[in-house]
């Protein structure tokens, strides 16, 4: 199948995991939006495509239609920020309202630039998010527009993701019903942590390894060093002495938190990717084995994120919270390629390629 046929305009593109996933099978990566101007370099340099740091709002239907070729299959795609919708939004009061509102753009430029296939994802909750349907909304309006549209689960270690993400995509067609490609992994083969990150290099808290930049891991005080030599694979705070616990872990509020400084489990995928993924307060983002938090490199493999991909043009200028943040807001590349493949299945089914 000559993939080249099937153009792509990616949504809230960020650095391009959702792109490059399907880059890799083909697809020809045309243009993506974000409204962080530093995702750039990134997006342009692994998608060989165009990255335009406008907010979605100002963009229009002529915008998106006329950067497809002429008899290409024209593709939508997009990751909504979920934020708003995630589960620590749940238990915050305040909440941007604004980001409420971006997958309703997504439509209005669904309505305005006439896609044949679009596909969206978004976190879990926006399945029960209470203050809006925007969920309901956006597929109501797909279906309005005479798609046909399948709304998919995905637990991503399904896939060969080495991460127990789980995750909603969406795929629409004008074509006929499209639907997620089958598994591919079970709980018995699930690639594990060991398997994605246990070969690198060992390296010490804030270290730095010499072959490999992206290889490294923030710096740790005397007592956070106490504590993760304190946690034993797979533990938490909850297996420290009373003189390494922190205020918070001893007051009721704190002990639902159960996971912050732990480590990961060896033979288990890892825990969710965030943008805080390689801080060790802010989840269980511990090395197995080793003392200290995960590296930059070891959160871009969980994330699947090939070796090669570049995130910044001079790697001696490496900033630690914006590569964090860049890989846990990405979309898995790998997970852009199941999308990419099951979009592929489908223009076969129905001739389209």
């Amino acid at each position: 199948m000559e993939s080249k046929k099937i153009g792509v305009v990616d949504l809230f593109c960020g650095i391009g995991g959702l792109s490059h996933g399907m880059f890799l099978n083909g697809f020809d990566i045309l243009s993506g939006y974000d409204i962080d101007s530093t995702c750039e370099y990134a997006f342009e340099k692994n998608n060989k495509s165009k990255f335009y740091a406008r907010n979605i709002k100002e963009v229009n239907g002529t915008d998106i239609s006329s950067a497809y070729k002429k008899d290409q299959i024209k593709v939508l795609a997009g990751c909504a920020p979920c934020q708003p919708f995630s589960s620590y939004s749940f238990k915050i009061k305040e909440k941007d309202q604004n980001k409420y509102d971006l997958l309703y753009e997504f439509g209005r430029l669904v309505k305005e630039s006439k896609p044949d296939i679009i596909t969206m994802e978004n976190v879990v909750q926006i399945l029960s998010f209470k203050q809006k349907p925007v969920l309901e909304d956006f597929k109501n309006t797909l279906i309005d527009l005479g798609y046909h549209v399948s709304i998919n689960k995905v637990f991503c270690p399904d896939y060969g993701i080495p991460q127990r993400r789980t995750r909603i995509v969406l795929l629409a067609s004008r074509f006929g019903e499209i639907e997620i490609i089958p598994k591919t992994h079970s709980k018995d083969n699930y690639i594990t942590v060991r398997q994605a990150i246990g070969n690198l290099p060992r390296i010490e808290a804030g270290e730095v390894d010499r072959n490999d930049k992206f290889h490294r891991s923030r710096n740790l005080n005397e007592i956070n060093l106490k504590r993760i030599k304190a946690t034993p694979e797979g533990g938490s705070w909850k297996d420290w002495p009373e003189a390494l616990l922190l205020e918070c872990h001893k007051r009721d509020s704190g002990k639902s938190f159960g996971s912050v400084y732990g480590r990961m489990k060896w033979d288990e995928p890892s825990p969710t990717m965030t943008t805080l993924c390689i801080g060790l307060g802010n989840g269980r983002f511990g090395h197995p084995e080793q003392d200290r938090a995960i590296s930059l490199r070891e959160a871009a493999i969980l994330q699947s994120f090939p070796n090669n991909y570049s995130f910044f043009e001079n790697e001696d200028t490496i900033s630690l919270a914006r590569a964090s943040r860049y890989i846990g807001n990405a979309v898995p590349p790998k997970l852009g390629d199941v999308i990419a493949k099951s979009i592929k299945v489908h223009l076969e089914f129905y001739g389209k390629v």
